[in-house]
């Protein structure tokens, strides 16, 4: 067994609690769901946000999942890059499983799928 990571972006149109709180759940989902996890197989979750989403922990929401109590979080603020991609909530999820690199799904999600097109599913 592997630790792998798998990453996830999406964004979100305002600064506001209930929408990042939203799209976080959201985008931890649809990782679980493409990778067939579960909270026991994670390592941990390192949450990235850029500097413009300052109204929430978008931990919060993860912790509030069902079995994702234990899970250990670390929230961050992204790079401030000129020019970069704005209202953005990134994740780094690692996971301990059987499944090889190229067979991990990484989920870029609303705007952030500029991040990554090759990675993103039409």
């Amino acid at each position: 067994m592997s630790v792998r990571g798998i990453r996830g972006a999406i964004t979100v149109d305002v600064n506001e609690e209930g929408p990042i709180l939203q799209a976080t759940v959201e985008m931890l989902t649809d990782i679980i769901n493409a990778n067939s996890i579960a909270p026991h197989d994670i390592c941990s979750v390192f949450v990235t946000v850029t500097g413009d989403l300052d109204t929430t922990f978008p931990a919060r929401a993860i912790r509030q999942m069902e079995g994702w109590e234990l899970v250990p979080l670390m929230c961050a603020l992204e790079v401030p890059v000129k020019g970069s991609l704005e209202k953005c909530i990134r994740l780094m999820v690692l996971v301990n499983t059987d499944k090889s690199q190229d067979e991990i799904e990484h989920i870029y999600l609303g705007g952030a799928q500029a991040l990554r097109p090759d990675l993103t599913k039409a």
